[in-house]
Order: C-alpha cells, then structure tokens, then sequence
C-alpha cells in the first residue's frame, strides 16, 4: 500500500509540454526585447504565433488529454472551483482544473491577438499606426499580468493539493488519482 503513495501516472505528452514552454521562453523573449532588439523580437513573435497555432491543432485532435473539450468545463464551474479554492475544498483534477482550462483558453487567444497585431503592423496598411501599437503594447502587459495569474494559480494549486505542478509540466506525470479526483 505505501507504494501507492508515490505512484504517478502520465498526464501531459511530451509535445504539449514542449510547446508549453517553448511559449514561455518565446513570450518572455519577445516581451523583454520589445523596443530594443526589434528582429528578436519579430522571430520571438512569429514562433509565438505557430506554437499557438499548434496549441489550437493539438488541442482539437491531440491525445484525450490534451483536447480542450476534456478540461475546459463552463464558465459557472470554473467560478465555483475558484470559490472552493478559496476554501480549501476544491477537489484536484488529474489534468488541468476548470479553472486552469480557461486560463488557458485566454492566454492562447491573448497571444493570438498579440501576435496579429504584432504582424499587422509591419504591414504597409498599418505601419506606424499609433493605435495598433498602443493596443500590441497594452496586450503584451495584459499578458504579463495573465502569466502572473497563471503561476500563481500553479503555486496555488500545487500547495494545496501537496504536489508540484510545475515539476509535473515537466516530467508529464502527476501523482496517480485518488478516490475523490477527478480523472
């Protein structure tokens, strides 16, 4: 029995996590570079922009896991994990939580945006066009602050169902479900 206690299970494929944080490191270079290093910038941009695309691909025809229609729940039971959090009651997922389903839902389309304002203006309709690179520069800190959010939901989470989801991103295992999680 006390096996059990370690066991672990698979959770994310080796592709989403890969493309999980390959979009970290893409993010955070294109936003640390913004109005200094334009080229990096742009090509942090542009490979922001396909790791999205294939985000959206695999989240409609990837593995069971790894589809959005098996962890994004509606939006009222999104609310309602966050209030059981608040009270340490909310019950752990083997994937992702309500919760952490919208997050990602809004940080990929966040990006999306991002990154077709990005384009958009080094075309010649909108070069230079100070209303789109006002709305690309709120977004890229709009983003931030959702990345913020982000990790603090995985900190949030992994202290209170005692597991680190961040080890879990990376190895693509996660302790194997108990008899209240949900599968």
């Amino acid at each position: 029995m006390a096996a059990d206690k370690y066991a672990t299970v698979g959770v994310w494929d080796l592709w989403t996590r890969l493309v999980h944080w390959s979009l970290a490191v893409c993010f955070a270079t294109a936003w640390l570079t913004s109005g200094t290093w334009q080229s990096v910038h742009e090509w942090a941009g542009y490979s922001v922009a396909a790791l999205v695309a294939w985000r959206v691909i695999w989240g409609l025809v990837g593995p069971r896991r790894m589809r959005f229609s098996s962890f994004v729940r509606s939006p009222t039971v999104a609310w309602n994990h966050l209030k059981a959090m608040r009270y340490g009651r909310e019950p752990r997922y083997l994937g992702h939580n309500p919760a952490g389903g919208w997050m990602i839902v809004v940080l990929l389309f966040g990006l999306a945006l991002q990154t077709f304002s990005g384009w958009l203006s080094t075309t010649d309709a909108f070069w230079g066009v100070e209303w789109l690179q006002e709305a690309h520069g709120f977004l890229g800190n709009l983003l931030l602050a959702l990345v913020g959010l982000h990790v603090a939901g995985v900190v949030a989470s992994s202290w209170l169902h005692r597991e680190n989801l961040a080890r879990a991103m990376i190895t693509g295992r996660k302790r194997s479900p108990g008899p209240d999680d949900i599968v």
